[in-house]
């Protein structure tokens, strides 16, 4: 199994490679990409030069090209496909259909990719873009079991990747309606479930209040630790309690079950965070390969070290983790 580590910029892509990830994923600095933040994300030059670092090491670079274009956004979404064909990436990561036809037309030789974005949950709809447009391999969304990615690999023609570490989404990814209806953006174009503009902080008497566009989610004590509001991990009233009612604040780690993972086919391990620092990407990089690579050399007596587990315990959201949807055990 590949380990794919995300980069916002060039010392992360750099760091991700030091500390052993077979392939980064980057985007452009435009609105093609579901992470276009100021000062996040490269411009063709630099690319160019993640690629030579990445090629020095016999590493890979994938492109996300991964919003929806729109009529006004058409000509910047082909020209960055055109741009990401000049420069020799090693894959396109695509979710808009349409981008899929004329990349598949237009540069035929350039690897794609299904982006998560696209949630493609079933083989039928692997099949078709497989058929259609040529994909080597799809990202699944965070929302299938262990049992169900089992299933697919098996019946599908295509590689296969999954998450591995990171923020989890529980909703369609990317088109997130609770978000959207909130604050008027789609989390797929302006890349982020919560948009700047969108938050605000109060402080009171009894503690801090986060808001979305003047709807209040969350209420903390005073000390409390307060994460980034997102409305799927904001704290609401049902029938007289007040909790987490949609999402825990956690993050993914698929560290226990990196052998089932393997046994079954997965092609690849993905870590969510282009827009995380250099010290995530460097922390998550390293501890996954050392799991990784002893997973590989024995995967039969493979345990996650409790080290690797306080390692990524340090950035998850919360303090906690868990393994999601993969865990059903009733499937």
């Amino acid at each position: 199994m590949e380990l794919i580590c995300p980069a916002g910029n060039l010392p992360s892509l750099r760091a991700a490679i030091d500390n052993g990830a077979d392939a980064v994923y980057i985007g452009f600095r435009n609105a093609t990409n579901a992470r276009n933040f100021p000062g996040l994300n490269f411009s063709p030059e630099e690319a160019i030069e993640g690629l030579h670092y990445a090629k020095e090491s016999g590493k890979r670079i994938f492109l996300a090209v991964n919003t929806y274009a729109t009529p006004e956004s058409w000509k910047e979404a082909v020209d960055t496909v055109d741009t990401a064909a000049e420069i020799g990436v090693d894959a396109l990561i695509l979710a808009d259909i349409g981008l899929m036809q004329y990349a598949s037309h237009s540069h035929p030789d350039l690897r794609l990719h299904l982006s998560v974005q696209a949630s493609a949950t079933n083989r039928h709809a692997i099949a078709l873009y497989h058929e259609r447009f040529g994909i080597k391999r799809v990202v699944l969304p965070r929302v299938l079991s262990l049992a169900q990615v089992q299933n697919l690999v098996e019946k599908t023609a295509v590689e296969v990747e999954v998450f591995g570490y990171g923020s989890l989404c529980v909703m369609v990814e990317g088109r997130c309606a609770l978000s959207s209806f909130v604050t008027g953006d789609s989390p797929n174009s302006a890349g982020v479930c919560s948009p700047a503009h969108a938050v605000r902080w109060v402080e009171t008497p009894s503690g801090r209040e986060s808001y979305l566009n003047g709807v209040l989610i969350n209420r903390y004590k005073n000390k409390e630790m307060a994460g980034y509001p997102t409305l799927c991990k904001g704290r609401f009233q049902v029938n007289d309690k007040v909790f987490h009612a949609i999402e825990e604040p956690t993050s993914l780690n698929l560290l226990e079950i990196l052998p089932d993972l393997l046994k079954s086919g997965v092609t690849a391990i993905k870590v969510e965070g282009r827009q995380r620092s250099k010290a995530y990407v460097s922390l998550v990089t390293r501890t996954l390969r050392e799991a990784l690579d002893a997973c590989l050399a024995d995967p039969e007596n493979f345990t996650p070290s409790s080290d690797s587990i306080a390692q990524l315990m340090l950035l998850s959201e919360g303090s906690c983790h868990t393994l999601g949807a993969y865990h059903r055990p009733w499937q």
